[in-house]
């Protein structure tokens, strides 16, 4: 998933939440504003998931009750009243905490169906710069607790989909075990998870790193400890569980076991070595114990593995693969790992991962002796499907393709499966996770019978989106957006799921966008994909019908991603700052692109709204102008703004006005940047944008990420910000929410806000 690496304020979490965002220090000013705060629904416009689904939890006491962990986007509850909609649980996660949607784990009691536990952190490196947390809550999600640990956690990180790494004593409910990353080992909490403490006798905390050679940490870090499972037939309600299973990174040393409730520690013995233990999940009825196997981390490689099943009892392993990695056929790893535990002799493996031409999903019903598929090769190129996709509730799956030729479909059964989970009480509904959405199916059985099973998008409700940009032109769709890993969405509704992604070209990830001042039907978009799969395509695109349709020119030499893009004020002319080269621009649609002049490298770049002949530029603190359509820049004489490349937006209807943001506080020109006045009251912003007048107003409602009177959040001003309201509240901040806002021309109050794993929100004063 896509990440954003902000410099942020870190913060000590000990409380309960609602949280708020730690204060800030305003300028001295001689009048400050006030700010007030107002009501506000927020909601998301409809996409419907998006993004990487590691995790799906299902609790074992209360049926109905299920939990699905995102790497970037939070966690959420199935709500089974609700036609299984999921439920938002992370929302109050704020800027400084952003890191707290990484949900490295999740586990929900057994004992007390009320108790859910999540372990998050996104980065165990730099790029998060808090540790990571436990965050507790005895309602369900509904509120929490949050225990601070000393060290990181990974949510974001390779290996990410192994697990759970989280567990819950299933016959004491106050023990809970955490395997951590970084070679911090395995920890272990007896208070419900309020305090923590490491096993100090467990005796590997894991050696296995996707690449030794990555300096940015990423990859590079040790994958750690990465699962946990108690054997619940070994105790009895009340007392810890005697026998407890763990997972660790290391090839060699796979798996360790307790017989004491987690007194002493052995390696297993006759253990398979070669592989690492993606899963583990125990039979407690008939003592076996089963174990999918993979040469990586994941979640995006894996070449090589095997299922493994353990008699607990004797201690004697055997190799159950559907397809054993010493086949010349086994070009995966395994993953997904789940049983029946109506019928504990029927269990399910994904691969992990087989790009092409698509995942498999095995399903054995004798314990793993004999195996079937979801799909199997006919006469080749073809293949024989064992189930039927309907994905009309989320059409855009096909991702903006045409159907392939055999043996590749669209849409994909899936990819990056490493959760499949078949309901602990209904063998016939079955939920998997995949690199962009939930799939599940409530006819599994069938497959025994020889039938199909009916495959459909099970991701009401969850978003999961990282979104760069959004543009709201008047009189158009109501907002259309820029999206990392997705390409971005026309919506022409907001409580409905698009049809399709922006086509000609697609865009594996859309960076900017922009629409003609005064000819809002005119659109540009610029991103990001493979263009060695194909050269013919540009990373830029054209509409002349407010996006419902899309073509493309050429592009500049040298250009290697999407960078930033603006359009004339009257659809003239386009200025493209992409990365790998210069700034360029164009008169006519992209046919043809020069060298704009005056103006650095990797300057951001937006268009005055009125006069077709002036383009702005912001490059580290100093601001850039043309006169000419985008041909020369001059660097205007502002000073004391902002250093790095700021968010600045011109004013819809007023030439020359622009505001712009950065740390230490807004400014406001009114001279197209030939000067800035600081405008007083705001200590920091991070974006800005604009929407309908109030009534009564003839200037633009402004919409702003910032901190005003030592308060961060969201905020709206109707008077040119001399006053500003806050319209978000403590349980709706989103985390990162700094690389998109826009308010809507059409109508007064709304604004559309863009995060970093929660997809487009939107929000309406409640009145």
């Amino acid at each position: 998933m896509w990440r954003r690496l902000p410099v942020l304020l870190a913060a000590t979490l000990l409380a309960a939440v609602p949280l708020t965002s730690p204060a800030s220090t305003a300028p001295s000013a001689e009048a400050e504003p006030a700010a007030h705060s107002e009501r506000y629904d927020w909601r998301n416009a409809r996409i419907g998931g998006g993004g990487f689904v590691p995790g799906i939890v299902f609790n074992r006491t209360e049926p109905g009750l299920v939990y699905a962990r995102t790497d970037i986007g939070g966690a959420y509850r199935r709500d089974s009243g609700t036609d299984g909609r999921w439920v938002p649980l992370l929302d109050w996660v704020g800027q400084d905490n952003w890191g707290y949607n990484g949900v490295a784990s999740l586990a929900t009691d057994p004992v007390n169906p009320d108790r859910v536990y999540a372990a998050v952190g996104m980065y165990t490196n730099s790029w998060d710069p808090n540790n990571g947390a436990i965050l507790r809550s005895k309602d369900r999600g509904e509120s929490w607790k949050v225990t601070e640990l000393p060290f990181k956690l990974g949510g974001n990180m390779p290996g990410r989909g192994m697990g759970e790494r989280l567990a819950i004593d299933p016959n004491d409910n106050s023990v809970l075990y955490l395997g951590t990353p970084s070679g911090n080992g395995l920890w272990r909490s007896t208070d419900h998870g309020k305090t923590w403490s490491e096993v100090g006798n467990f005796p590997n905390p894991g050696n296995y790193v996707a690449d030794p050679s990555d300096t940015t940490g990423l990859y590079s870090d040790n994958q750690g400890v990465t699962w946990v499972a108690f054997d619940r037939g070994s105790g009895s309600g009340g007392s810890p569980t005697d026998d407890i299973y763990v997972g660790v990174a290391d090839k060699q040393n796979t798996i360790y076991r307790s017989t004491d409730a987690g007194a002493t520690w052995e390696r297993v013995p006759n253990q398979p070595t070669g592989h690492l233990a993606h899963k583990a999940v125990i039979d407690s009825r008939n003592g076996y114990l089963y174990m999918a196997t993979s040469d990586t981390g994941g979640p995006y490689d894996g070449s090589s593995g095997d299922v493994w099943k353990l008699d607990t009892e004797s201690g004697a392993w055997t190799r159950v693969s559907p397809v054993p990695s010493t086949s010349s056929d086994n070009y995966y790893g395994y993953s997904g790992l789940t049983i029946d535990r109506q019928n504990p002799d029927t269990l399910m493996v994904a691969t992990q991962v087989s790009w092409y031409p698509d995942v498999i999903l095995f399903r054995s019903t004798d314990g793993g002796q004999n195996w079937s598929r979801i799909w199997d090769w006919g006469a080749y190129p073809n293949r024989e499907l064992n189930y039927e996709m309907d994905i009309s509730s989320v059409p855009w799956l096909t991702f903006g393709t045409e159907q392939p030729a055999p043996p590749e479909t669209s849409p994909k059964l899936g990819w990056m499966t490493e959760s499949v989970e078949i309901d602990p009480f209904d063998s016939d509904r079955m939920l998997y996770g995949t690199g962009a959405t939930i799939y599940g199916t409530d006819n599994l059985t069938e497959w025994d019978k020889g039938n199909k099973i009916t495959i459909e998008p099970r991701v009401a409700g969850l978003e999961e989106t990282a979104v760069f940009d959004l543009i709201s032109p008047p009189g158009g769709a109501p907002v259309l957006s820029a999206l990392g890993d997705l390409g971005g969405f026309r919506h022409e509704r907001l409580d409905e799921i698009p049809d399709t992604i922006y086509e000609n070209p697609v865009f594996t990830s859309t960076t900017s966008m922009d629409y003609a001042g005064t000819s809002p039907d005119t659109i540009v978009r610029v991103g990001e994909f493979d263009k060695s799969s194909r050269p013919d395509d540009s990373r830029v695109a054209f509409s002349d019908d407010g996006g419902k349709s899309w073509f493309q020119n050429t592009e500049p030499s040298g250009v290697t991603g999407g960078g930033t893009v603006a359009a004339a004020a009257d659809g003239s002319g386009f200025v493209w700052s992409p990365e790998g080269t210069g700034v360029h621009y164009t008169t006519d649609q992209g046919a043809s692109w020069q060298s704009a002049s005056g103006i650095p490298d990797g300057a951001r770049v937006e268009s005055d709204r009125v006069d077709p002949d002036k383009f702005y530029g912001f490059h580290q603190g100093t601001f850039y102008v043309s006169t000419d359509g985008g041909a020369t820049f001059t660097a205007s004489s502002a000073s004391e703004l902002p250093t790095g490349s700021g968010y600045f937006k011109a004013v819809p209807g007023r030439a020359g006005e622009i505001w712009l943001t950065g740390e230490g506080g807004l400014w406001h020109s009114t001279d197209s940047g030939e000067s800035f006045s600081r405008i007083s009251g705001v200590a920091d912003s991070d974006n800005i944008g604009f929407g309908k007048s109030a009534p009564g107003s003839d200037y633009p409602a402004m919409y702003s990420i910032a901190t005003v009177d030592g308060v961060t959040g969201v905020f709206r001003s109707d008077d040119a910000g001399r006053d500003w309201t806050r319209i978000n509240d403590d349980q709706h901040q989103y985390g990162n929410i700094g690389d998109a806002i826009t308010g809507d021309p059409d109508v007064y109050g709304r604004v559309y806000l863009g995060t970093n794993g929660r997809g487009v929100i939107y929000a309406d004063p409640s009145n």
